[in-house]
This record gives C-alpha cells, sequence and structure tokens, in this order.
C-alpha cells in the first residue's frame, strides 16, 4: 500500500544507531479514530496523519536490521508510533497496524519484498517489548 507522506527525512547521524530530525516529517497512516501526542515530538492525529517534529531521536531500525535509507522513514514512523504506545497514549491494537505500515513503507522507499517481509516478521515476534506501556516513574538523585 502506498502512503502519502510530506516527502524525503532530513536527519542527522549522532552515533552508531541514533538520529535527530532535521525537518519536521509526517505520513498518513491507516490507523484513525484515535488522537494521541508527545508534545514537541510526535502527534497522531484523528484522521490518520502522524507527525514527528524538528528534534525528535530514533535509534533508526533495531536488532539484526542494515540502517540503509530504504529502512530510515519506515524506522521514523515505526519508533514513533512504539513511543506513543509505550506512553499509553495509544491503545494496544494499534501495534499491528504500525508494524504494517513499517513493512508498507520499507516497499515504498524500495526495500525488496523479501527483506521487507522479515522486518515485519522481526517485529511481530520480537518487538512487542518495545510497545508495551511503561508508565514513567519519578527517579531521585541526591
Amino acid at each position: 500500500m502506498k502512503f502519502e507522506t510530506s516527502g524525503k527525512i532530513s536527519y542527522y547521524k549522532k552515533g552508531a544507531h541514533s538520529y535527530l530530525l532535521a525537518e519536521s516529517w509526517w505520513v498518513k497512516t491507516p490507523i484513525t479514530n484515535q488522537a494521541a501526542e508527545i508534545p514537541r515530538y510526535v502527534r497522531l492525529l484523528e484522521h490518520g496523519t502522524l507527525e514527528i517534529f524538528a528534534g525528535y531521536w530514533w535509534d533508526g531500525p533495531s536488532g539484526p536490521a542494515f540502517d540503509t535509507p530504504d529502512f530510515m522513514r519506515a524506522s521514523l514512523a515505526h519508533d514513533a508510533l512504539y513511543q506513543l504506545l509505550r506512553n499509553g497514549k495509544l491503545h494496544e491494537s494499534v501495534r499491528k497496524k504500525a508494524d504494517e505500515l513499517l513493512f508498507d513503507l520499507c516497499r515504498q522507499d524500495g526495500m525488496s519484498s523479501l527483506r521487507a517481509w522479515w522486518c515485519l516478521q522481526g517485529v511481530r515476534k520480537f518487538a512487542g517489548y518495545a510497545a508495551k506501556y511503561k508508565p514513567d516513574q519519578v527517579l531521585v538523585a541526591p
């Protein structure tokens, strides 16, 4: 499935697996009737547009995956949606759609169908922990 986006992403590479979004970017997702936000970083609008704002940090493709250009937009959108899930801003049922969006964006950006399928299988089987709600903990230091 093809998704409308604001175009290419511009980002900085900061370390081995850390990226900083240089300009805001959006993608129209199949996730509708749910609005969620982490102010100044990411917002999902009720009609399905996921907005990710300049200054957002993400770790790129995770696990044994390679950080290649055909994976970067997908990893950005996927990480932002998983962050909304971890923060309790979206219902856990959204996870499957987030994973399918990862696959579709990889294909849209030129990744082979076999590699995109393997990426989808990896997140479906091994990334559930990254989407589980984790309430914020107040930490105290001396």
